[in-house]
């Protein structure tokens, strides 16, 4: 097992959400209510719920309301906050590279925009893999979906929006955990790409797909299956609907 005193939790929640308007036009996304708790409540509770007490909190848009709500909810809490500024202009694979800097062993990385059921995370930590990163094994996939490929039933050979759906094992739900030897190859892609190309407007599974390529076993991912439990993405009016329902449903 994992010692998870060397895990931080880091939650990039920088984004504007347009599709989510006019819900998240006085709101950031993850602070927007399910059942009485919204979704960064909802992930915090979860991942200290295992032990993992050190958080960093990537934010943008409307940064104040995550702050205070983070202050007023979680006094104690060792989390460092960093702002990324031009949230407008970028995409997650830059909140993702302004935190890498603070991590200073291993990284739990959680999207900000999923619910999801507590025990994937136990999961991950349990995992006898390096670098387990949760896969909700399926044959519905569609196009927007981050898809993965395998080899050998566990190890990532792909990952992006563009692998082929009949090539694809499932979705990458948005969950993942990572050594510090990968994320010193994933910090030394992000900062060519960022600041040597000022490519920043990708998402992070871009560079995941690099450090793959690298051809160093230790750098990487393997699925691990968390199809047994309820996850959704919360992107539209639509899947915030089901969301409330699979809350209730399954005491998410």
């Amino acid at each position: 097992m994992r010692n998870v005193d060397e895990i931080t939790a880091v939650i990039p929640a920088a984004g504007l959400s347009r599709r989510l308007r006019p819900l998240t036009d006085l709101s950031p996304k993850c602070l927007l209510d399910i059942n009485g708790k919204n979704l960064l409540q909802r992930s915090i509770d979860a991942i200290i719920a295992f032990g993992i007490y050190k958080f960093i909190i990537v934010t943008g848009y409307r940064k104040e309301m995550i702050i205070d709500f983070v202050a007023k909810n979680y006094a104690g809490l060792d989390v460092k906050f960093i702002n990324n500024p031009d949230y407008e202009n970028n995409n997650n694979s830059y909140s993702l590279w302004l935190a890498l800097g603070f991590v200073k062993k291993d990284m739990l990385l959680l999207d900000s925009d999923i619910l999801f059921e507590k025990a994937i995370i136990e999961k991950l930590i349990l995992s006898n893999h390096n670098n387990p990163i949760a896969v909700n094994f399926t044959n519905q996939l569609d196009d927007e979906q981050v898809k993965v490929e395998l080899e050998n039933g566990v190890k990532l050979k792909r990952i992006g929006k563009d692998v082929p759906i009949p090539l694809a094992a499932g979705e990458s739900i948005g969950i993942a955990l990572f050594s510090s030897y990968y994320l010193k190859t994933l910090f030394g892609i992000l900062n060519r790409k960022i600041v040597t190309q000022n490519i920043v407007h990708e998402f992070y599974e871009l560079s995941f797909q690099e450090a793959l390529e690298s051809g160093d076993e230790r750098n990487c991912i393997h699925a691990i299956d968390v199809s047994e439990y309820k996850c959704i993405e919360i992107d539209t009016p639509g899947d915030l609907d089901t969301a409330r329902e699979l809350a209730i449903k399954y005491k998410i």
